[in-house]
């Protein structure tokens, strides 16, 4: 496989499987947003769903971005060490970051709580502007609280950033955090429409089958440095 499509693929995979996090950590969020909205017609079916691509339309847009920074990040890390060096470097990080996340989501280890922490600063700064959107009465309202949300301190978009800043290419970049994004909605939507946290996502067999899955990829993308590397030439 292309290393750029693998990139990509596994960053929708981890979206997907991670979201399991997403229930647990945003489930209140997002039952907060989609209860304080005042879009007539929200009692419809119709309308939830358009509000709920809306949010998560705009949490996805500022992935992109998020990709897309990232991975320009990367480029300049290449340009000081290497390609060769700097590509196996942020490809054995992404690893690493993805073995965390698992043991994070399985409930074994909690370090990247640490990170998050660092990630307060950005949200501290836009957490203000939220206030002003509440109660959402428009869908490019939602949107735009959707857009904000995406930044809110995650150790699963951070894992998910390492992984891509190893792409050393902005548009890989903000494709991967797209489909990490793709990755997240099906979970997030069902919470959304249900204003209400999914109670599978608590359970530990759940979570741990999750964190094994996700430190599995990590496994691959830490031993498959070598054999990444030698797909960009």
């Amino acid at each position: 496989m292309n290393p750029d499509a693998l990139i990509v693929t596994t960053a929708f995979v981890v979206g997907l499987v991670g979201s399991l996090h997403c229930a647990g950590m945003c489930g209140g969020i997002v039952s907060m947003l989609h209860t304080g909205q005042k879009i007539s017609s929200r009692s419809s079916l119709g309308s939830a769903w358009i509000t709920s691509m809306a949010f998560n339309g705009g949490r996805i847009l500022s992935y992109s971005v998020a990709g897309a920074v990232a991975a320009s990040v990367g480029v300049s890390v290449i340009g000081l060490v290497g390609q060769e060096v700097g590509h196996t470097i942020m490809q054995m990080l992404g690893g690493l970051f993805m073995i965390a996340l698992g043991f994070y989501l399985a409930g074994w280890w909690n370090g990247l709580a640490v990170i998050e922490k660092f990630g307060l600063k950005i949200w501290n700064k836009l957490s203000p502007l939220t206030r002003g959107l509440l109660p959402i009465t428009s869908y490019l309202g939602a949107l735009k609280a959707g857009a904000l949300w995406g930044w809110l301190p995650c150790g699963l978009v951070y894992s998910a950033l390492m992984l891509v800043m190893a792409s050393g290419d902005p548009l890989t970049g903000a494709a991967a955090m797209l489909a990490f994004g793709l990755g997240t909605m099906p979970m997030l939507s069902a919470i959304g429409i249900a204003s209400e946290r999914v109670n599978i996502a608590a359970k530990p067999l759940v979570r741990r089958s999750a964190g094994i899955a996700v430190m599995l990829f990590g496994v691959f993308v830490f031993a498959g440095t070598n054999f990444l590397h030698g797909a960009h030439h």
